[in-house]
């Protein structure tokens, strides 16, 4: 299914030209220097192929003839392009001469036995160049020791406009020669379902967060034990060799291309994909939302003007239930979306999960996810900027470890598994943060946005954004309860406390309260004698409201409870320091 949708993909940004999409037998390669040759095939000169942009020179992007190389111990010689090693038989304090020399005579080697076939008198000159070169001659180059370090060169004749790759009859002999060439095996694809040249070996997946510098693998056989049926490699696994190019060429659109900015994003270990099956503005706006929320969109300046009112449009549309910018998203319930999740896994690539659907059923889980985490928010004050209205998956996550290293690979493939399908959230995100706040006791907005949308979409307990004085959870009432004689600690002693009852008994009271809370009772009526008439007499009057459903205390409280406890904690203090904004008397 998933190599389905990437051939099928590859037919569309083949004719979006910002994608670069290659061509099958052709590539995208970093290009850095050039070797310009006289057509007798004597060298000219070594010229530094790399532009300028935004201050520093940068590698071209230049389409050339095969596919990305994949490092080994064998000889893999490119055809009109490589490094300077074998197109040159030159490395920079090269500590293996020998092995050089024989990738210089493997390159040589390839384009000579092809000459009789090309009629070109520029790869002639070329062929020429490279039976009477002398590596030596390298070393002399500052051009190569600094723009050949690096990236790949390729051929031109002085005074001709376009490189040697780009001759026409080269070109012509290149596409019989890809259509001629194959492993010689032919099957019946999986993926097409007719009878074709078989790829024995699949190039990499570039673009992967923690993968190799050279890619992975996302099909690949590189033992016995895997193999059956005596198959080898990857016929194991038959796929012809034009799906491989096409699947593996619009994965690395994606993740390595231009437009990888809207399709990729890192969360964590994993890195995510998302696409469409048509160009629409959920395609552009979506891994960004996901990711980051919507943190910041109105509050600070984007580079991208254009991007940041799209956002916005998104926002407010989701905010209100309505289509995205007004309608304008074409055919939201035709439009088709997938999301691809991937983590590294030394030379191969794992795929976390695969997910499809329409793109109205995106937008509904969207909207469904953000009313079971959804807080009132505070709002900006000062420097603050205040809570997001649409906390991002990073920010979620964030709560569940002291720092973002620590954060449980586990968690993060599931929980966006749970938005975009709204299915349940993983029980392990809503434990950690609970051990968070025992461990460091701050129960604030981002915390109990994960509690809320656990307590809501797993256990159906309905809880509101803000402050429901009638409800009578006796663990939601405890939290209450304990904001209570937090604040009234506060009012009698200062602000400025060094040490709150929530420093020293926030765990154990959310745990164990009918341990806690009798001792926690003794000490408020001290506090509360320091208060002043009328603020005395309305605290006195809240902790009986509070207390009054409660015929015991308990003795123990399970997770449910735990986070029934935290929410009415910060539905309560929220709810006095929102009074004490609005002048009213606490």
């Amino acid at each position: 299914m998933l190599l389905q949708a990437l051939d099928d993909l590859y037919h569309r940004l083949a004719g979006e030209p910002e994608y670069e999409i290659a061509p099958p037998g052709y590539s995208l390669q970093k290009i850095t220097f050039c070797v310009v040759l006289n057509p007798d095939g004597t060298l000219h000169e070594f010229q530094d192929a790399r532009q300028e942009v935004d201050g520093r020179l940068r590698p071209q992007q230049l389409l050339v003839m095969g596919s990305a190389k994949s490092p080994g111990s064998g000889l893999n010689p490119g055809f009109l392009w490589d490094n300077t090693g074998y197109m040159l038989g030159f490395r920079e304090d090269d500590g293996k001469p020998e092995r050089t020399r024989q990738t210089f005579d493997s390159f040589r080697q390839r384009h000579t036995e092809a000459a009789p076939h090309i009629a070109s008198e520029s790869f002639a000159a070329v062929c020429r160049f490279l039976d009477g070169w002398n590596p030596a001659k390298a070393e002399e180059s500052a051009v190569l020791r600094e723009a050949g370090s690096t990236g790949f060169g390729v051929f031109r004749i002085v005074g001709e406009l376009g490189y040697v790759h780009e001759d026409p009859a080269v070109r012509a002999w290149w596409g019989q020669h890809v259509m001629d060439s194959g492993s010689g095996e032919e099957g019946e694809c999986l993926v097409s379902g007719r009878r074709a040249p078989l790829a024995r070996t699949h190039d990499k997946i570039k673009g992967v967060d923690g993968a190799q510098s050279a890619g992975g693998a996302i099909v690949g056989f590189n033992a016995p034990a895997y193999e059956s049926y005596a198959k080898s490699q990857s016929f194991n696994a038959p796929v012809s060799e034009s799906v491989a190019f096409r699947y593996v060429t619009s994965l690395n659109a994606l993740l390595d291309g231009p437009q990888r900015a809207k399709h990729r994003r890192v969360i964590g270990d994993t890195t995510v994909v998302f696409w469409t099956d048509r160009p629409s503005p959920v395609e552009d706006i979506f891994l960004e939302f996901a990711s980051g929320g919507s943190t910041g969109v109105m509050t600070e300046p984007a580079q991208d003007e254009g991007q940041r009112q799209r956002m916005a449009d998104f926002l407010h549309a989701l905010k209100e239930g309505r289509p995205v910018y007004g309608g304008v998203v074409p055919d939201p319930d035709g439009t088709r979306f997938w999301l691809l999740a991937l983590s590294a896994n030394q030379a191969r690539i794992v795929v976390r999960f695969f997910w499809k659907g329409t793109v109205s059923g995106l937008l509904d889980n969207l909207r469904r996810h953000h009313a079971d985490i959804g807080l009132t928010p505070a709002p900006p004050s000062g420097k603050w900027r205040g809570d997001p209205e649409f906390p991002g998956l990073k920010s979620l996550l964030a709560q569940s470890a002291r720092e973002a290293k620590d954060i449980p690979p586990v968690l993060e493939a599931p929980l966006l598994a749970s938005i975009i399908s709204g299915s349940r959230y993983p029980a392990a995100l809503a434990a950690a943060v609970l051990r968070r706040i025992r461990a460091d006791r701050e129960v604030d907005y981002l915390r109990c946005c994960v509690i809320k949308g656990y307590l809501n979409r797993n256990l159906n307990l309905e809880v509101p954004m803000s402050l429901d004085s009638e409800r009578p959870d006796p663990a939601y009432r405890l939290g209450r309860l304990f904001a209570a004689l937090e604040k009234t600690q506060r009012d009698a002693l200062g602000e400025k406390l060094s040490t709150t009852i929530r420093d020293a008994f926030y765990s154990s009271a959310s745990a164990t309260p009918g341990t806690v809370f009798p001792r926690l009772l003794r000490t408020y009526q001290h506090h509360l004698a320091k208060l002043e008439g009328g603020r005395r007499v309305n605290r006195e009057r809240l902790v009986q409201e509070i207390m009054e459903p409660l015929d015991s205390l308990p003795t123990h409280l399970p997770l449910a409870g735990q986070g029934l406890f935290a929410l009415g904690y910060y539905h309560q203090i929220r709810d006095f320091y929102t009074k004490r904004d609005d002048s009213t008397d606490n």
